[in-house]
C-alpha cells in the first residue's frame, strides 16, 4: 500500500514536471531568456533524477535484482543529474545578481550564448565526477565475485563498494555544498547591499532577494538527499525491519521525491510569465483525463 501511494505521488509530480518542461519549450520567449533557459536545465536535471529514482524504487518494491553493470549505470546517471540541479541553482544565483547590481550590463554578460556555455561547463564539470567515480569503481575485484549477479536492491549505498569511494562521495559533496553556500550567500549579499541604493530598483531587488533566498532553500533541500543513506544507516540499528521498511518510504518522499518536485512548484506558479500558460497545460491535460475515462466507461 505504501508502494502504491508513494508511486502515484511521484507520477504526479513527474506529470507537473513535464507540463512545465513542454511550457518552458513552448514559446519563443522562454527559449531565448537566459533565467528560463537555467529554469529548463534545473528542472530537467530533476526530472531526470526523479524518473530514474523512482524506477529503482519500483525495482526494489518488486524485489528485482540487478547486474553490477546496469546498477553501476543507473546510479551514476541519477548521480550526474543530481549533482547538476545545485550548480544549476549557482549560476541562477549569479544571474539574479547581476541583473541587480549591473543592470545596464546584463543584456551583455547574460546572453543566451553565454548561458549555454555556463550549462555546459556544469555538465562537464559533473561528467568528470561521475568518471573518477567509474575509477574508483574499477579497483574493485570484480573478477572474484562467481556472478555480477547482485545479492541485494540496487541504490547509491550497494554502489560503495569499497572504502576510498565512500570517502570520495564525502568530500566532493561537502566541496559542492560549501561552494554553492558561499556563492548564494554572496549573491544574497551583494543584491541587499545594491537593494540600498537609490539608483536601484528596489521592487526588482526585492524579487531577486526572494529568488535567492529560494535558490538557498532548493540547494539545501537537493542536498539533502546525500542524507538519505546516513539516515538509513543510524535508523537501521534501533528499529525492526518493519519500521525500516516504512520509514524508507517517508525518507524517499521527503528527501528524494519532494525536493524534485519543488522547482515546477516555485517557479511555475510565482512567475507571472510562467503560470497562465502552465495552468493552461494543465487545464488541457485534466481534461484529456476526463473525456478519456468518460469514454472509457462508455466503451
Amino acid at each position: 500500500m505504501l508502494s502504491t501511494l508513494t508511486t502515484v505521488a511521484c507520477y504526479f509530480f513527474l506529470c507537473i514536471n513535464v507540463i512545465l518542461l513542454f511550457t518552458l519549450r513552448s514559446k519563443l520567449v522562454f527559449r531565448e531568456t537566459s533565467r528560463y533557459i537555467l529554469l529548463y536545465n534545473l528542472l530537467f536535471a530533476d526530472t531526470v533524477q526523479m524518473a530514474l529514482s523512482q524506477l529503482l524504487y519500483i525495482l526494489s518494491a518488486c524485489r528485482i535484482m540487478l547486474t553490477y553493470p546496469v546498477c553501476g549505470f543507473l546510479v551514476m546517471i541519477a548521480n550526474l543529474t543530481n549533482e547538476v540541479s545545485p550548480l544549476t541553482l549557482v549560476v541562477m544565483s549569479v544571474e539574479r545578481y547581476v541583473a541587480v547590481c549591473y543592470p545596464l550590463r546584463h543584456a551583455a554578460i547574460i546572453t543566451v550564448r553565454n548561458t549555454g556555455v555556463a550549462i555546459l561547463l556544469v555538465w562537464t564539470f559533473c561528467s568528470l565526477n561521475v568518471l573518477t567515480r567509474v575509477v574508483l569503481l574499477l579497483e574493485f575485484p570484480f573478477e572474484e565475485l562467481e556472478s555480477l549477479q547482485m545479492k541485494d536492491f540496487c541504490g547509491t549505498l550497494v554502489m560503495f563498494l569499497g572504502p576510498l569511494s565512500d570517502d570520495y562521495d564525502r568530500a566532493y559533496t561537502c566541496f559542492v555544498f560549501l561552494s554553492a553556500s558561499v556563492a548564494i550567500i554572496c549573491s544574497y549579499i551583494g543584491v541587499i547591499i545594491a537593494a540600498r541604493s537609490a539608483s536601484t530598483d528596489k521592487v526588482s531587488a526585492h524579487r531577486a532577494r526572494n529568488t535567492l533566498l529560494l535558490h538557498l532553500l532548493q540547494l539545501g533541500l537537493s542536498l539533502s538527499s546525500t542524507m538519505h543513506n546516513s539516515l538509513l544507516i543510524a535508523v537501521s540499528k534501533i528499529v525492526t525491519r518493519t519500521v525500516l521498511l516504512r520509514l524508507l518510504n517517508v525518507f524517499y518522499v521527503s528527501i528524494i521525491i519532494l525536493p524534485r518536485c519543488l522547482s515546477a512548484l516555485i517557479y511555475g506558479l510565482r512567475d507571472k510569465t510562467i503560470r497562465p500558460i502552465l495552468l493552461y497545460h494543465l487545464c488541457c491535460c485534466l481534461k484529456l483525463t476526463v473525456v478519456s475515462a468518460n469514454a472509457g466507461d462508455t466503451d
